[in-house]
């Protein structure tokens, strides 16, 4: 007899983002594994969320805490519900030699959160390891989302019940600070200009308008971010700072700095400006600009 290897190939690689929805929406993605080996393939397919041992898991220190390369867990926010976020299907079957199988992923999120996460593994004959998927999503309440910088928030979300009058007292020191309007979101643009270069630092935020059944398709989103003339002096130029989307588009907003010749500090310079983005309500995100000087590589 002779010993043959099976092979497959996958139509997605490491990592499946789903992107944005609206919470309480769903949708689907397709992964095709295709049998390239001469042999009859079975396989199942296992979620990590699902896994025995993932109770024994979660008594570990969040990675966040004891690793700065990884900063969310494999399996991140989980539905309210106590359904799965993630579901796949089929999970277990046969590929014939040359063939190949569908899976359809369906993302269900039930609240907002942005780190939405799991891993799929595909085994064959229930012992090897032939593809592991990380499944990335996000929710939004609201049909517009902003993405992009530097995260400044934990990836961890809280299921502690907060009480109604500290919730109160919270909405009340908002109010007296910004006004009766959404609490102010940071984010952090970090911009990193070469030592004698020609060309600038440059970063980008992402804006985007969410498509849905869940919504009503008249209202457009739209976006500005301040461009003062402070921004100018220190010499950072925006490209895009204001527009409208309709459903389902994304616009860049991209961020330039070349330092200023007059330029008299190496401490990190940092600017601040406010970025406006209306759909059904208005949000505010205070966009942190952190510019320095680093020696040529």
């Amino acid at each position: 007899g002779r010993g043959v290897i099976p092979s497959t190939e996958c139509s997605v690689g490491e990592v499946l983002d789903m992107g944005y929805v609206m919470a309480g929406d769903t949708v689907t993605a397709t992964v095709k594994i295709e049998n390239t080996s001469n042999l009859v393939l079975l396989f199942s397919v296992q979620l990590e969320s699902l896994s025995p041992t993932r109770d024994r898991d979660r008594q570990k220190i969040p990675s966040f805490l004891t690793s700065s390369l990884q900063r969310t867990e494999i399996v991140g926010t989980q539905n309210y519900n106590g359904f799965s976020v993630f579901s796949v299907s089929p999970i277990e079957g046969k590929i014939e030699a040359g063939m190949s199988q569908d899976f359809v992923v369906t993302f269900s999120p039930d609240h907002e959160s942005l780190y939405y996460s799991d891993r799929l593994k595909v085994l064959l004959f229930g012992k090897q390891t032939a593809h592991e998927i990380l499944l990335k999503g996000a929710a939004r309440d609201h049909p517009m989302f902003v993405e992009g910088g530097v995260p400044l928030d934990v990836p961890v979300e809280s299921l502690a019940v907060t009480s109604p009058v500290a919730s109160q007292e919270g909405a009340d020191l908002v109010a007296v600070c910004l006004g009766p309007q959404e609490a102010v979101r940071s984010l952090l643009l970090l911009l990193e200009y070469e030592e004698g270069s020609a060309e600038p630092a440059r970063a980008e935020l992402t804006v985007g308008a969410m498509q849905s059944p869940l919504l009503a398709a008249k209202k457009a989103v739209e976006f500005s971010l301040e461009s003062g003339p402070e921004l100018q002096r220190a010499g950072f130029a925006l490209d895009g700072p204001k527009g409208a989307l309709e459903r389902g588009q994304l616009q860049r907003i991209g961020v330039s700095w070349l330092p200023p010749a007059d330029l008299q500090t190496s401490d990190p310079l940092l600017m601040s400006a406010l970025l406006t983005v209306k759909g059904d309500i208005t949000e505010s995100y205070r966009v942190l600009f952190m510019a320095r000087v680093v020696a040529a590589a």
